[in-house]
C-alpha cells in the first residue's frame, strides 16, 4: 500500500503468487489522478519492473471506476512541462515493463484514464464500461501517449474521429476497435482477471518477454530491423535447454518436455 502522507490511501497495491494488482484509489473522483498519484503509479510501476519474482501485473480501479483522467481540479502550481513529465513517466514506465500487463476496466475509462488502459498489453471490461478521449471538451491535446497509441490500435482515421469529436463508446464498440481484449459480466470480471494473470504468470518469463518486446519493436521497425531483433532472441532460445529437448523429441517421435533450463556452455560448443 502506498500512501500520500496522512492522507487515504491513493494507490494499492496486493501481491498474489507472481501477480500484482495496483489499484488507482479515489473513488469520490471516479479515480481522477492527482498530482501525488501520478508520482505514486510511477514509483510503483518502476517497483514492478525490479522485482524478479513479478510476472504479471493488473491496473484497476476501486468504487465501479476505472479511471476519469488526470485530476483538473486539484491544485498544482507547477510548470506544464512538469505536469506533463508525470504523466510521460508513467507512459514509459508501463510500456516498457517487462512484465505482461491487464488493465481491468470497471466503469469509466476517459482521457489519460482510457490511455492508461490502452498502455497495457490486455484490457478487460464490462458491458457497462464507457471510453472517451474527452481532451478536445476541455481545450487540449491527447496526451499519455494517445497519439501514439490509437493509430497503432485502430488506424489513423477511427483514431482522428475518436480524439477530434471526442465520442464516448461502449465496451462492445471498443471490443470492435480493437480497443477492448475481452468484454465480461460484472459479476464476472474479477474471477476473468483472476484466472488471466495466472495463466500469464504461469507462462515462461523470459520468452514472454521477449516476444514482449519484440512485438513492441515490431510495430515500429522495418522488416529488416524486425528479423535481426527476432535474430536476437531466437539465438538465446536455442541457447536454452528447450530447443534441444524440441529436436530430440522431435527425431525421437515423443512429446517434448520443456523445462526453460540454460544449455551449459561447454555443450554449446560440442
Amino acid at each position: 500500500m502506498l500512501m500520500a502522507s496522512d492522507a487515504e490511501p491513493l494507490l494499492l497495491r496486493a501481491d498474489r503468487d507472481g501477480v500484482r494488482t495496483l489499484t488507482l484509489n479515489r473513488p469520490a473522483r471516479k479515480n481522477a489522478i492527482s498530482p501525488a498519484l501520478w508520482r505514486q503509479l510511477r514509483d510503483a510501476l518502476r517497483d514492478a519492473a525490479d522485482d524478479r519474482d513479478l510476472r504479471a501485473l493488473v491496473i484497476t480501479g476501486a468504487g465501479g471506476a476505472f479511471c476519469s483522467g488526470a485530476d483538473i481540479g486539484t491544485p498544482d502550481e507547477v510548470h506544464p512541462a512538469e505536469k506533463l513529465r508525470r504523466l510521460s513517466d508513467v507512459a514509459l514506465a508501463l510500456h516498457e515493463l517487462a512484465v505482461p500487463t491487464v488493465a481491468k476496466v470497471n466503469g469509466v475509462a476517459v482521457g489519460a484514464g482510457w490511455n492508461l488502459a490502452l498502455g497495457c498489453d490486455l484490457v478487460v471490461a464490462t458491458p457497462e464500461s464507457r471510453f472517451c478521449q474527452i481532451f478536445a471538451k476541455r481545450g487540449l491535446s491527447l496526451d499519455l501517449a494517445g497519439s501514439w497509441l490509437l493509430p497503432k490500435l485502430v488506424g489513423l482515421q477511427q483514431a482522428k474521429r475518436l480524439a477530434l469529436l471526442a465520442d464516448t463508446i461502449d465496451a462492445a464498440e471498443a471490443q470492435a476497435l480493437n480497443l477492448v481484449t475481452w468484454v465480461v459480466g460484472a459479476g464476472e470480471i474479477d474471477g476473468f482477471v483472476d484466472d488471466l494473470a495466472d495463466r500469464l504468470a504461469a507462462g515462461p518469463p523470459r520468452a514472454l518477454a521477449q516476444t514482449k518486446a519484440l512485438l513492441n519493436q515490431g510495430a515500429d521497425a522495418t522488416l529488416a530491423e524486425a528479423l535481426a531483433n527476432e535474430t536476437r532472441a531466437q539465438i538465446a532460445n536455442f541457447a536454452g535447454t528447450d530447443a534441444a529437448e524440441a529436436y530430440a523429441a522431435f527425431a525421437e517421435k515423443r512429446p517434448a518436455r520443456f523445462t526453460g533450463g540454460w544449455l551449459p556452455t561447454s555443450r554449446r560448443s560440442e
